[in-house]
């Protein structure tokens, strides 16, 4: 599907869905949002999914991340048609 990130705000990229509160602790069924698959992997890249469930679990606080914040700065200069290469964070826990 084609539409704009809710996160990043490029138009028209292609999305996925977040669970905001990850499937595995309960988000089933909870909150979701329309993300391009390039911020959904980097949420996924620099959160564990107990940090998410626990904290990271609104648009603004993801938003507001230190390290969230600058990727989203410098992906909002990117052409939505431009394939993302994300880079794992080193200080989430494997």
């Amino acid at each position: 599907m084609e539409e704009a990130c809710e996160l990043c705000h490029r138009n028209p990229v292609k999305t996925t869905e977040h669970h905001l509160i990850p499937k595995q602790h309960g988000g089933t069924n909870g909150p979701t949002a329309v993300l391009c698959s390039a911020c959904h992997r980097q949420i996924h890249a620099l959160f564990t999914n107990e940090e998410l469930a626990g904290f990271y679990h609104s648009l603004e606080r993801l938003a507001d991340y230190p390290g969230m914040k600058r990727y989203l700065g410098w992906v909002k200069k990117q052409a939505s048609e431009k394939r993302i290469a994300t880079r794992t964070s080193n200080r989430k826990k494997r």
